[in-house]
Formats: structure tokens, C-alpha cells, sequence
């Protein structure tokens, strides 16, 4: 660690910037530190010593990789079991009204924050390549901090802006990583099954029954992944079925009930409300050209 970048450790717990604040403490003989709470939030990133966070009547050992989030008026305090022992941590304080107006730009500023009130989750543990690339950020804050370059106040506020978010990115991952790959795993099988099935009389309840999943699961993950109930997928999928049928001159009437319609009216509907054309005049504009007895296509003359 740079030098320039230790700071000697304060006990306020208040902010005196408007927006944040951000040290590097590494100390020696440091005693626990009385119940507090405070008006921002304060994430710490632990990095060595012997120590645990009450937060809010409960006891979270710590160990090296360690993220910890304290919300707002939340009651925490540091029990250091070796004070002898290098007590090292990055502590990044952010505002209220900061996070605000982060959020007025994407909520995605704000997920952990709102998060952990509703959760109570403080701790999360980032494994080393994770939080080598979340110090990297750190660095490169502090750097530009102390630094006495040109543009150091639009670099600064761009380093905060990228440190917030991946703090919730990366939280977000921790918190989603096999239940996000699941989801889209069955998401994916059942877009396959659903194509392989396409002239059979597909109802959600079939779906749901066929990988043992609630129906109401399944309407979600579709509207998450496409924004689309599954029956207008199923729809679309159809009709775009139809259109390849017909323009591989396969006959209109043939085509829509092989592609899963049960009457023509339902499907005729459908298809102009889609492509904004009837079905024949889709096929006559888009329908490849016949081949000719010889082989060789004809050339509309």
C-alpha cells in the first residue's frame, strides 16, 4: 500500500464531505470500538487482523475478502480479539442523499442499499479474484484522491460512480449465481420444448406438469427473459413457422394447421395483427420461386 494512502484512524462517526468518504486503516493496539450508529452508509472491506462486527445483536467473525454493509441507524461495533495484530480495512462511507441521486440515474446504484433493510444481510464474502478487482477499483479512487492531476474531480466522481456499482453488481452475483444459471437453464429447456411441440395443443398447465415446475414460475421466467406471456411466444413462434412453411411453397391451408392452429379465422387474425399483411399476401411477396422441370429457377419472364 502506497504511504499517501494510510490514514491515521479517527473515531467520528460522522461525515464531513457531502456526498463520501473513503480511508485505508491499518493499526496496531486498536481496542474494541463502543456501540454506535450512524446517519450514512458504511461498507467495510476487510483485509487482515483478528477482529468480528457486531451488527445489529449479532456477531459476524471476519475473514480476509469479507464485505460488510451497515445501513443507516443500525447499531454495530468492532470486537478486535488481538489488538497486537495489523487491523487492516478499506471503510467507504457514502451519503444518503449521494445514494439518492445515484438511484435518480439507475435504481441498479441502489440495489444493496435497499436490499440489507429488507434482508438484513451485512456480511458477504467475495472470493480473490473478486475482491482483487474490487481493491483494484479502491486503488484507483485513492489514487486519484491524492493525486494533483488535470481533470482529478470528473476522474473521482467517475471512480465513485464505478465503485458503487460494482459493489451492487457483484453483490447482486453473490446473491444470484445458481439460482440465476437455473432459471435459464429451464428457461432454455422449455423454449426447446416448445419448438419441438409446435403443432401439438400446447397449454401452460402441460408445460408446467411436463418439468414439474408451477405454472406461475414459468409465466415469470418468460416475462423476465422476453417480456412476453407464454402463450404469445407460443404465438409467435407459430406464426413465424407459418411463415417459413409458406415461403418454401408449402400451401397456406396445410401450413397453419400443421403449425398447431385449430381454425384458419383464429390464425388469419393472428397472422395480419402480426405482419400487418394477409397470409397470401405474405406468401406472394416473400415465397421462393418455383424451380423449373430443369433445375434451373425461373426467371419471372
Amino acid at each position: 500500500m502506497k504511504e499517501p494512502l494510510h490514514s491515521p484512524f479517527v473515531n467520528r462517526q460522522y461525515m464531513q464531505s457531502r456526498d463520501f468518504e473513503i480511508f485505508y486503516y491499518n493499526d496496531c493496539n486498536l481496542k474494541s470500538v463502543s456501540n454506535h450508529s450512524h446517519s450514512y452508509y458504511e461498507f467495510y472491506f476487510f483485509l487482515g487482523g483478528s477482529v468480528s462486527m457486531h451488527v445489529d445483536g449479532v456477531d459476524y467473525p471476519l475473514t480476509k475478502g469479507d464485505v460488510i454493509l451497515i445501513p443507516p441507524n443500525v447499531r454495530h461495533h468492532l470486537i478486535n480479539h488481538a489488538p497486537s495484530l495489523p487491523y487492516q480495512r478499506f471503510i467507504f462511507w457514502i451519503s444518503r442523499n449521494f445514494c439518492n441521486e445515484l438511484m435518480q440515474i439507475s435504481q441498479d446504484y441502489g440495489y444493496v442499499m435497499q436490499q440489507v433493510i429488507v434482508s438484513r444481510r451485512y456480511v458477504y464474502h467475495y472470493d480473490v479474484l473478486s475482491f482483487n478487482t474490487l481493491q483494484g477499483k479502491i486503488y484507483a479512487l485513492l489514487d486519484e484522491i491524492h493525486s494533483n492531476r488535470f481533470g482529478r474531480s470528473a476522474r473521482i466522481s467517475l471512480c465513485v460512480h464505478d465503485l458503487v456499482l460494482h459493489l451492487n453488481r457483484s453483490i447482486y452475483e453473490i446473491e444470484h449465481p445458481r439460482q440465476e444459471q437455473e432459471v435459464f437453464s429451464l428457461y432454455e429447456n422449455i423454449v426447446s420444448f416448445i419448438d419441438r411441440h409446435l403443432e401439438q395443443n400446447l397449454s401452460l398447465d402441460d408445460i408446467a406438469n411436463n418439468f414439474f415446475v408451477s405454472k406461475y414460475h414459468i409465466a415469470h421466467i418468460f416475462k423476465d427473459h422476453l417480456g412476453l406471456s407464454i402463450h404469445q411466444y407460443i404465438l409467435k413462434r407459430r406464426l413465424a413457422m407459418v411463415c417459413d412453411s409458406i415461403t418454401s411453397n408449402m400451401n397456406i391451408s396445410d401450413a397453419y394447421q400443421r403449425c398447431g392452429f385449430n381454425d384458419y379465422s383464429s390464425f388469419f387474425r393472428a397472422f395480419k395483427k402480426e405482419y400487418g399483411i394477409s397470409p397470401k399476401e405474405y406468401k406472394e411477396s416473400y415465397a421462393f420461386p418455383k424451380e423449373s422441370p430443369s433445375g434451373i429457377q425461373g426467371t419471372g419472364r
